[in-house]
C-alpha cells in the first residue's frame, strides 16, 4: 500500500467549517484537494465532524448532495436530513436505540429530520414513533 500524505488540517477545518453554508468555498476547497470529501474535523474531545455532518445538521440539501455526488458517505444523519426514508427505517429496523444517535456537537437525530424540511417530514414521524 502506497503512503500518502496527510491532508493539511487547516485545510479541513476550512472545509469542514465552510460546509455548513458555503456551498460555493466547498466546491473550491474539494477542486483542490479532492480527498477532503470523507475527511473529518475534531473540534475537541472526540465531537469529529465531515462535512456532510455539518451540512446534514444546518439543513443544507445542496451542499449534502453535492459531497454525495462527489464521493461522500452517505451517514443516518444525512440520510435524516434529506428524507430518505427507507435508509432511516432499514437502520431503525436493525438497530431501535439508534433513534437517540446523536452527530456531530451532539445533535440529535430527530433535529437534523427537522432541519429537512417537507422532504423529510416522513423521516420526522417514523423517528417520533421511536420516541
Amino acid at each position: 500500500m502506497e503512503n500518502k500524505l496527510a491532508i493539511q488540517p487547516e485545510l479541513v477545518r476550512d472545509f469542514v467549517g465552510n460546509a455548513h453554508g458555503d456551498l460555493d468555498r466547498v466546491k473550491e476547497l474539494l477542486l483542490q484537494e479532492p480527498g477532503l470529501v470523507n475527511a473529518a474535523w475534531d473540534w475537541g474531545g472526540g465531537d469529529w465532524e465531515t462535512a456532510i455532518g455539518a451540512a446534514a445538521h444546518m439543513g443544507r440539501r445542496d451542499i449534502a448532495q453535492f459531497l454525495i455526488e462527489n464521493g461522500a458517505r452517505l451517514d443516518l444523519f444525512a440520510a435524516a436530513m434529506l428524507g430518505k426514508i427507507d435508509i432511516v427505517r432499514a437502520m431503525l429496523a436493525d438497530n431501535a436505540n439508534l433513534v437517540n444517535a446523536r452527530g456531530a456537537h451532539g445533535i440529535p437525530l430527530v433535529v437534523h429530520a427537522q432541519q429537512g424540511g417537507e422532504e423529510a417530514a416522513q423521516v420526522l414521524d417514523l423517528l417520533n414513533e421511536y420516541l
